[in-house]
């Protein structure tokens, strides 16, 4: 048995707001223990129902302004006049303890993740349609008409960076989409690279000359 836990994966999830993202991502969390979800710093109001710390961890402007000029963040991103950035203590905690880490974050994130790790893998998460995104985000009644507008605009520009996700799951089945992201997040646990640190022990034993 091994001393020390295999270094977990790294993989970001990335959907324009309405398609679907949170609820997957909680149902993916609910199937795999293997699995956990960073909770991001945030600059922007709570919304009711939302509780600090769990949905995500709320700051101020000038906390988390401090907080990226000491370089606490693994990622950061400005997403509709607001501040998003993911603790890097928190990645490197929970990867450590041998978790699959999923962030949670726009494409603005994902790439900076992307260049600085380049062993991480990458999810984006499409609407079935237009309308349909649209459709989503009038049902949720927390924005008014003009925050829809201003979140559908900037959701046709953020479905334009799909190209840089290693993965495209549609999202127009709740049950087949969340499938999709099964077999990709157990896949990841068979890749090489994976596999390499996990079998260490057999891989020398058996090619041992």
């Amino acid at each position: 048995m091994e001393e020390h836990p295999v270094t977990g994966n790294l993989l970001t999830i990335s959907a324009p707001s309405g398609a679907g993202k949170t609820s997957l991502v909680r149902a993916l969390l609910e199937r795999r223990p293997t699995l956990t979800v960073t909770v991001s710093h945030t600059t922007r109001p709570m919304r009711p129902g939302e509780v600090d710390g769990i949905n995500y961890h709320f700051i101020s402007d000038s906390e988390f302004v401090a907080a990226r000029e000491r370089g606490d963040f693994f990622e950061w991103a400005k997403v509709y006049g607001h501040f998003y950035g993911t603790a890097r203590a928190e990645v490197a905690g929970r990867r450590g303890a041998g978790y699959d880490v999923i962030m949670e974050i726009d494409w603005q994130g994902a790439r900076q993740v992307k260049l600085a790790h380049g062993e991480s893998r990458s999810i984006f998460i499409l609407p079935p349609s237009i309308a349909a995104l649209e459709d989503r985000l009038m049902s949720r009644g927390q924005d008014q008409r003009l925050t829809i507008e201003a979140r559908m605009a900037e959701a046709r520009s953020e479905m334009d960076h799909w190209r840089d996700a290693d993965f495209l799951v549609l999202n127009d089945n709740f049950d087949r989409a969340l499938g999709e992201l099964l077999v990709i997040t157990d896949s990841l646990r068979l890749g090489v690279d994976y596999q390499a640190r996990n079998l260490s022990d057999t891989l020398a034993a058996l090619t041992h000359r």
